[in-house]
């Protein structure tokens, strides 16, 4: 095959609709953030599921063989190295060992059908300190009867709860303007120190073919936590919850710019987390400040459409 390529003399010229698809593809994933929200949340949409761009990078090179062309082969190193450069680190597993504190956050779904069976799984992972958003009032009692042996000390507001092996204080609401109850925040007096725990389940997204990404609620809701942590005065901070968005999402920048991502800094792989079924984007995050990473990844699953995602982190 080399030896008729060699002797090929429209090797450099075939591939043209090749190659302008591997460079268009490097650019889009290059300046992802320039794309505008303006009709649809487009940009908001694409960054959500960036990193599966990546699966292009395969049918391109295997285009460019089947056209035996050396410059289509050529043009798809770009996007591939590219997708290396955004991701490549977040393949590896960069977990340690140790950590002062293990927290898990997990969506457990309204419409559980088990929510005593979900309660057990998540404390069967020995967090230190869990947090449960999409809690049905009517199923609270249940999984405060489930979690009550492990976590003596929990507090719930709204659809939202933290249950903790340490004791809790000063627990209250957190506005995020949706008109119910659906983040909050408490100390947690972990044996090295305080640390202020945020649990928060923003607003769903919806893709529909006529508006697009409808993710404005949400922005408005992610603007608003922004806010509240930015005006937190305990130096270690903990996020846990359903942010409906990834680290990417430029539309949780209020909350992203100010909080360090633990799968990002020690995390086993991509961490996806929804759909359970399939799980093709992280939108469940554990974020943090004051304190070091040093572990995370996603539990087995549960009854819930959500994986539950763990971190270790030191202080």
């Amino acid at each position: 095959m080399v030896d008729r390529w060699r002797r090929d003399p429209g090797i450099w010229r075939r591939g043209t609709v090749v190659s302008v698809s591997a460079l268009l593809l490097a650019l889009l994933m290059v300046l992802h953030r320039h794309i505008p929200n303006d009709i649809g949340n487009t940009g908001s949409l694409i960054e959500t599921f960036l990193p599966w761009f990546g699966l292009f990078v395969p049918v391109l090179a295997g285009l460019a063989l089947l056209r035996r062309s050396a410059t289509a082969l050529i043009a798809v190193l770009v996007p591939a190295i590219v997708w290396a450069n955004l991701f490549g680190g977040l393949v590896t597993d960069k977990s340690g060992t140790g950590g002062d504190l293990t927290v898990v956050t997990h969506n457990v779904n309204a419409d559980n059908p088990d929510p005593e069976g979900t309660a057990r799984a998540v404390a069967g992972s020995g967090a230190d300190v869990l947090a449960l958003v999409e809690l049905k009032p009517g199923m609270v009692p249940v999984y405060e009867a489930a979690l009550a042996d492990a976590y003596p000390h929990h507090s719930v507001r709204g659809t939202v709860g933290v249950w903790s092996r340490y004791p809790l204080g000063d627990s209250r609401p957190v506005d995020i303007r949706m008109g119910w109850t659906r983040a909050m925040r408490t100390t947690v007096a972990a044996p090295d120190g305080p640390v202020a725990v945020y649990v928060a389940h923003l607003p769903s997204v919806r893709v529909k073919l006529k508006a697009g990404f409808t993710a404005n609620q949400r922005d408005r809701s992610a603007d608003q936590l922004g806010q509240a942590i930015a005006q937190e005065p305990e130096r270690r901070v903990i996020l846990l919850g359903d942010l409906n968005g990834t680290m990417n999402d430029r539309s949780l920048n209020a909350v992203t710019s100010q909080l360090r991502s633990t799968q990002g800094a020690a995390g086993d792989g991509m961490g996806f987390s929804w759909p359970a079924a399939f799980p093709m984007a992280r939108i469940d995050q554990i974020l943090v400040r004051g304190v070091e990473p040093v572990a995370s990844w996603s539990l087995p699953r549960t009854d819930s459409d959500h994986l539950p995602i763990a971190a270790r982190v030191t202080f």
